[in-house]
């Protein structure tokens, strides 16, 4: 980190964050979403700019970020590898420099976790992963919010990944780690997680299991992702035929707690990750989920430009 930089708090993986700084994070989530459904006028990053930096496509975190900067009163400057020197020749590095020279906060969505880093290092203001190979702490985010909102704290609680083990299963390690709860995973051979890379540091917050059924037994929550992430297009035919059999289905929904949900980060594929019975079912809560992006994501800029409130 850089002189005079030891004050900036940066949003990079979940484990950035204490249990009791997501406690304050949840509850102010919960206040700003009352706000909005009240259409109640909240504006407290009224002069403020966020820029989003894209070198992945996106729809929910474009939405919900610059909808969000908008609805608190901010604006918002969108680049992408296309129309930025970011895709060329110039080092993230004076990227950083430059661009953290002109707005307040940065939203990252890119491949390498290291790319990120770099700007982050480089930067004078806060940075937030919007997605990386590596960690989703945004979705993670949400999806814990979306879970307090429908049943309660999720201490305690089962959370059962089925699927691959990329960016969605390291951050569901890190929040088990960090919140309390366990996860249950279950991946084809070859796609395992690794809690070491995640920097769990309580391995008993994990499970594995090689039967997807046997991870969903007892859950509280069973949540998945599409089989083939950004990135790993060219692996798409293998990895139809390695996951055919984890796909989150009716008898795995009932091998859950009676009242357990289900969740998706989206955009799915009907029929393969999930069967279209499970996700338009009334166990789902993923169109929830997928809102909650926006009013998580509205607690964390106002958290990481103007600290705590009240």
């Amino acid at each position: 980190m850089k002189p005079g930089m030891s004050l900036i708090k940066h949003y990079l993986q979940f484990k950035d964050f204490r249990a009791e700084e997501y406690v304050y994070l949840f509850e102010r989530a919960l206040t700003i979403k009352r706000r909005f459904k009240n259409y109640e006028k909240y504006t407290p990053l009224v002069d403020r700019t966020l820029a989003m930096i894209f070198e992945k496509a996106s729809t929910r975190t474009r939405v919900s970020f610059e909808a969000g900067m908008y609805q608190m009163g901010g604006s918002v400057v969108n680049l992408t590898t296309g129309d930025s020197q970011l895709g060329r020749a110039e080092p993230v590095e004076d990227s950083a420099r430059v661009i953290s020279r002109m707005v307040d906060i940065v939203m990252i969505r890119t491949f390498e976790q290291t790319k990120l880093d770099a700007f982050a290092a480089n930067s004078r203001v806060p940075v937030i992963n919007g997605l990386t190979n590596e960690y989703h702490p945004c979705q993670i985010l949400a999806d814990v919010f979306t879970y307090i909102e429908h049943r309660g704290s999720i201490q305690g609680k089962v959370v059962a990944w089925v699927g691959d083990g990329n960016n969605m299963a390291n951050t569901w390690l890190q929040a088990a780690d960090i919140l309390g709860f366990t996860l249950h995973v279950s991946t084809p051979g070859g796609y395992e997680i690794d809690p070491k890379m995640a920097g769990v540091t309580n391995a008993a917050c994990v499970k594995v299991f090689k039967n997807p059924l046997d991870a969903c037994r007892g859950a509280n929550l069973v949540t998945t992702d599409v089989w083939t992430s950004m990135g790993y297009e060219a692996e798409n035919a293998v990895r139809m035929k390695a996951f055919a059999d984890w796909c989150v289905d009716r008898e795995m929904m009932a091998a859950a707690q009676p009242d357990a949900l289900f969740m998706h980060c989206l955009p799915a594929h009907r029929g393969e990750e999930v069967e279209a019975e499970v996700i338009d079912g009334p166990q789902s809560v993923v169109w929830d989920e997928a809102e909650n992006r926006m009013h998580v994501q509205k607690a964390l800029m106002e958290y990481l430009l103007l600290g705590r409130i009240g």
